[in-house]
């Protein structure tokens, strides 16, 4: 049976889905949004669509988010949707979601050898891809979550040879209190040490 939802335990749930890029945040938050028939919110199309930018980063082919401005429209969506869940997609969304209104954050985190693979098929390479790959070995998004968001709603799950079913099973449990919401503790930097590869990944 698929991961589903129950409406009586399930509602008015502001879901952060967050981690490096490539790790399939984006198929596994339009999927939960779907199941929890809750709005699924991409924050690069959010940012875009209603000019909550400052700016393009040009060396890095990014755009540069006003933060403040993206908090308070943030808040504003979150409020109009009430009581409907709200799904946030975004490697920053720990960093603009207002704290008060998020009830729970996943973190998804991928072996540092599959993601470089993911990575290299969607375009990434120089120094975009060291630093994206540099995120993920030192936990970045990770770090982010925990300062900027309650600890305890903070979970981590190692998403590697995972498929979205898998993950959005271990979403459920965890929305449903059949498993408990906590940091898994994956250690890239041993992973990569032990296989003689930390040079090869670790590059910034």
């Amino acid at each position: 049976m698929n991961p589903t939802s129950s409406t009586l335990t399930m509602q008015n749930m502001v879901i952060l889905i967050t981690g490096t890029p490539c790790v399939g945040k984006t198929t596994v938050a339009k999927e939960l949004a779907k199941r929890l028939n809750g709005t699924y919110l991409n924050l690069t199309d959010l940012a875009l669509s209603h000019n909550l930018t400052v700016g393009e980063d040009t060396e890095r082919g990014t755009t540069i988010i006003d933060e403040t401005k993206m908090r308070a429209k943030l808040s504003e969506i979150i409020d109009a949707q009430h009581p409907i869940s709200v799904v946030i997609d975004g490697h920053y969304a720990a960093s603009v979601s207002p704290r008060e209104k998020v009830t729970n954050v996943f973190v998804l985190r991928r072996n540092p050898i599959q993601l470089r693979e993911f990575m290299e098929k969607c375009g990434f390479k120089d120094q975009k891809l060291w630093e994206n790959l540099a995120s993920e070995i030192l936990d970045v998004c990770l770090t982010e979550a925990l300062r900027e968001q309650d600890a305890g709603k903070v979970c981590e799950l190692d998403v590697t040879d995972e498929s979205t079913e898998d993950v959005l099973k271990d979403i459920f449990e965890v929305l449903g209190k059949q498993k408990e919401c906590r940091l898994t503790g994956v250690d890239w930097i041993g992973l990569l040490e032990r296989e003689g590869k930390l040079d090869q990944y670790l590059k910034i």
